[in-house]
């Protein structure tokens, strides 16, 4: 009977050498992986706070282009802008169908109803003008921030109390007596939307920025924001870690202004920030 062939394997000598090797080996080769590995990392955490600002400039341009004409106004220290939305617009009938039956929009006088020309119902859903089941919304004509054309205070908007879709819309108020010195030129008037009557883009000192939102006309804007004014305790939060500043330059007199935002968004782990600057064209035409 032959014994087997003896079998020899690795002594602890040659696997610690081993050991040592392989270690060696990959620390050279970290050095040379670990700069691509940071750049990719750093990359992505930079691609993903501009994405980040990127969306808050955009969700804040979208809702100030729909701005009621002359109703934006910024805080003193630039770190709040307030406007009235508006859903949609339209033209009143500024004469009578047939002599003294109502359908125009009297200035001067109490007037509670006028026709719009055009059919409500044939507008998008999200555009049409609603009074009726808790939604009242606010008609707006000839918005110019100040006296007796001034939307915050109420002085040339009425809350519709009915709508009745036809060929021509008739919308309806509770007596109202638009200022003479309101009747636009084109007939124009606005519709603010009943759950949101005012708008605010508020750059907290505790680094977030929040929509804050007023189902009453009025202002929200203070002279100077602080931790406290306004309060935003329940406002949803657009950015965390983040600062933005709004300066607009506009009057009430001027047909187009423009908001520029200047919008810096902070990776606070990372100790790295990036700062976006975007411009708003604001139509002011009543």
């Amino acid at each position: 009977m032959t014994n087997p062939p003896s079998q020899r394997g690795f002594t602890l000598v040659e696997l610690i050498m081993v050991i040592v090797l392989m270690g060696v080996i990959g620390g050279m080769v970290s050095v040379f992986m670990k700069s691509p590995i940071d750049a990719y990392f750093d990359s992505a955490r930079r691609a993903a706070l501009t994405d980040t600002a990127d969306t808050v400039v955009r969700r804040m341009a979208r809702d100030i282009r729909k701005a009621l004409p002359n109703s934006i106004n910024t805080s003193g220290d630039g770190l709040c802008v307030e406007f009235i939305p508006t859903k949609t617009g339209g033209r009143y009938r500024a004469v009578d169908v047939i002599a003294g039956d109502g359908s125009s929009l009297v200035f001067g006088s109490p007037d509670t109803s006028f026709h719009m020309l055009g059919n409500n119902a044939s507008l998008a859903p999200d555009q049409q003008i609603r009074a009726g089941a808790g939604e009242f919304d606010v008609i707006a004509v000839t918005n110019l921030g100040f006296g007796v054309a001034d939307a915050y205070v109420g002085s040339n908007t009425a809350v519709l109390t009915g709508v009745v879709n036809g060929a021509e819309t008739t919308l309806n108020f509770a007596s109202k007596t638009f200022d003479i010195a309101l009747a636009s030129p084109s007939n124009r008037f606005q519709v603010i939307p009943a759950n949101e009557k005012v708008v605010a883009f508020v750059s907290n000192p505790n680094k977030n920025i929040y929509r804050l939102v007023s189902s009453t006309l009025g202002h929200i804007c203070p002279a100077v924001v602080t931790a406290t004014a306004p309060d935003v305790s329940t406002a949803p939060i657009l950015a965390k870690n983040a600062a933005c500043t709004f300066n607009y330059s506009g009057s009430d007199l001027q047909r187009n202004a423009l908001l520029s935002t200047k919008l810096t968004v902070t990776d606070d782990q990372a100790g790295e920030s990036i700062t976006l600057q975007h411009a708003v064209h604001v139509n002011n035409t009543p």
